[in-house]
């Protein structure tokens, strides 16, 4: 069977283009996320994720690795997840489902703006979202879109960036190291845009900004933000003019789950990142690698992350978990967010 173009239970009408709203949620949000996985690895975290009742699951990239320029074998493997048992009963029990894509499921390692099938591989991955046919994300170029949700009298923006359909030219070495575009961007000017609206004068409490690579590390020699320096202090330089609040920033790519943080002057807290990756095949050699920002653990198991967002009085409190099988808890972080 292949996805069919039906809104899930929990989805709801397009207000403005590509920010729905969705019901209010009294007590608890709760927002699960994780990347890289493979549709043809057993994948054992569905059961653990279904468990934990989310709300809203968010897909971060490399949610199949297509790696093909044929659109039908694209197809194919997102048929082939959309129908795997666990992920299907995650569904089936009322998670919305979102998210965005990295290069793999764009269609090629290391993709960027010249992906010669970057509009097709788009509609394919969009059907797969269940995102509906008369979207405004269907008609516009990459697939960066925004969500908005309520706990309490308290509201969640999530923000999807596309970090693939207007990437400059991504530089890399004999030995496969990457080395940095110094003026390259990531966004291209109408993501810059459209982000910069989302951002200014926001009524949220709390911003989730998902991006397929890493925003904060800079140390690792393997794909992320700080590979287009411009681009990152870009970003960081709009979080702190719009005086975004409850900046989250989440990602995947490296096969690792971890949590970073900042502190920019300019912004009343934090920020902090949470890195999920490894739904189907994590770095488990990977034991240790430099990060200035790193709060916690580097977990190299198969994991998934979860946001919990409550309402205190008049305080918005989030727990951050990186989780595994089995009810396994690598790492949580509690955060205020201040009003």
């Amino acid at each position: 069977m292949k996805p069919t173009l039906l809104l899930a239970a929990l989805t709801s009408l397009y207000i403005s283009v590509g920010t729905p709203v969705l019901a209010q949620h009294k007590k608890e949000l709760r927002i699960a996320f994780g990347s890289c996985n493979r549709h043809d690895l057993p994948q054992p975290l569905w059961d653990d994720i279904a468990e934990d009742k989310p709300q809203v699951w968010i897909w971060l990239g490399d949610n199949i690795y297509g790696d093909t320029d044929d659109m039908q074998v694209m197809r194919q493997k997102y048929d082939a997840q959309f129908n795997q048992p666990g992920y299907r009963h995650l569904r089936e029990q009322g998670t919305a489902i979102i998210g965005t894509w990295d290069d793999h499921d764009y269609g090629r390692n290391d993709g960027d703006k010249n992906y010669p099938f970057k509009k097709q591989s788009q509609q394919v991955t969009l059907d797969f979202l269940q995102e509906p046919t008369g979207s405004p994300r269907r008609q516009q170029e990459g697939i960066y879109a925004a969500y908005d949700y309520k706990v309490g009298r308290k509201k969640v923006k999530v923000i999807l960036l596309d970090d693939r359909y207007f990437q400059d030219t991504l530089y890399r070495d004999a030995n496969k190291v990457y080395h940095p575009n110094l003026t390259g961007d990531i966004l291209g000017e109408a993501q810059w845009k459209w982000l910069e609206q989302q951002l200014t004068n926001s009524d949220a409490d709390a911003h989730i900004i998902a991006s397929g690579i890493q925003f904060l590390p800079q140390e690792h020699v393997y794909e992320k933000w700080a590979n287009f320096p411009t681009a990152r202090k870009r970003l960081l330089d709009l979080l702190v003019s719009t005086k975004t609040k409850g900046v989250l920033l989440i990602s995947g790519d490296r096969h690792i789950g971890e949590i970073s943080k900042i502190t920019l002057p300019g912004l009343e807290q934090p920020i902090y990142e949470v890195t999920s990756s490894g739904l189907t095949h994590p770095a488990t050699q990977n034991t240790g690698e430099p990060n200035q920002y790193r709060v916690g653990p580097l977990v190299n198991q198969k994991h998934y992350a979860l946001f919990r967002f409550r309402q205190k009085h008049r305080k918005l409190l989030v727990s951050a978990a990186l989780k595994g099988d089995e009810g396994v808890e690598f790492y949580s972080e509690d955060i205020e967010i201040k009003k």
